[in-house]
């Protein structure tokens, strides 16, 4: 009889250590790792993703890493555009978030994000992203400057309507598509966007066919407008979009992608919101999303610089990790 109970006790012990693994290990396959890849010389992009991954490593319960433009000294810097610091961390990436523009990496850094990319995993990107990459020498990295963008994000560098009195007033109002409720758009109001308006599709230009809009902007000041040249450059465009990539070895990733991102964008609840949402899209967790929209309240005061080119970044700042 002893030996019964012991047997039991034993058999007992088994199932219980068996279910405490399988509950850690599903433990921390709900906890996504995002990385945040960034570097671009406009639009403060520094300032910017970090606050939105506090959000998310809040709003999510996610790991999050952060990939910063940093020169030899070991400062951020967004004008140094050959290098970016912690892309290893994209191997064991959930979630890439790229806000980048106009890189010219070395080509070990580039991989790091090709084989990321390549590997089916999705992708959400932020405006200058469609310029991810700029080589002038390398002609083997060529393809990276526009076909690249057009074929993973939905569309490559082209023009926008002007920049005028930037950071002053919104330059873009921001409106649905149609009125369909989509789970990105859970929270999401119409709102008037700092960014202006990128042309992405009509005249000879054509957003990527896998690309589904889900919401438009209409430039409120437009220089093609001045020029006579809207048959062109349409005043309105899609300004946010989903989209399926498929890699090389056929597996398909999701995209989510919007055009907007002006440092100053952020600070409007729905862009932030439309950023989470899109990032659980991605995740495909969806179904989380709550009917008023993610979480999305900022949890550090965020007053970034306006966007500009030269010196206007903040100087000495070293790069963070959240814990």
């Amino acid at each position: 009889m002893l030996y019964l109970n012991n047997k039991r006790l034993l058999y007992g012990f088994v199932i219980l250590s068996f279910c405490l693994a399988s509950c850690a290990m599903k433990s921390t396959k709900t906890k996504p790792h995002v990385v945040f890849v960034f570097g671009d010389e406009e639009y403060r992009s520094e300032e910017s993703m970090p606050m939105l991954a506090k959000i998310v490593q809040k709003s999510l319960n996610a790991k999050v890493s952060l990939c910063y433009p940093v020169d030899s000294l070991g400062f951020v810097n967004p004008n140094v555009n050959n290098n970016i610091e912690g892309l290893e961390a994209l191997k064991t990436a959930d979630l890439m978030v790229l806000f980048c523009r106009w890189r010219e990496l070395p080509k070990a850094q580039a991989q790091t994000i090709l084989n990321y990319v390549e590997s089916g995993r999705p992708i959400v990107g932020f405006r200058t992203s469609t310029h991810t990459f700029k080589y002038l020498k390398d002609s083997s990295m060529f393809y990276l400057n526009d076909e690249w963008p057009h074929q993973v994000l939905g569309q490559q560098w082209i023009t926008h309507h002007g920049h005028f009195d930037d950071g002053a007033n919104p330059l873009t109002s921001v409106f649905f598509r149609d009125k369909s409720l989509r789970p990105i758009l859970r929270g999401v109001t119409p709102f008037d966007a700092y960014s202006w308006l990128y042309h992405v599709d009509g005249g000879k230009w054509k957003l990527n066919e896998d690309c589904t809009p889900i919401l438009m902007g209409k430039s409120l000041k437009s220089k093609h407008e001045m020029d006579g040249k809207l048959d062109e450059y349409p005043l309105v465009q899609p300004v946010a979009w989903t989209k399926t990539y498929q890699t090389k070895s056929k597996k398909e990733s999701r995209i989510f992608f919007t055009t907007l991102g002006h440092p100053f964008d952020f600070k409007i609840e729905s862009m932030r919101k439309l950023a989470v949402n899109g990032i659980y899209w991605a995740l495909n967790l969806e179904n989380q999303i709550p009917p008023e929209g993610s979480n999305v309240e900022i949890i550090d005061p965020y007053q970034p610089s306006n966007s500009g080119f030269g010196e206007l970044f903040k100087k000495g700042q070293k790069p963070i990790q959240l814990k």
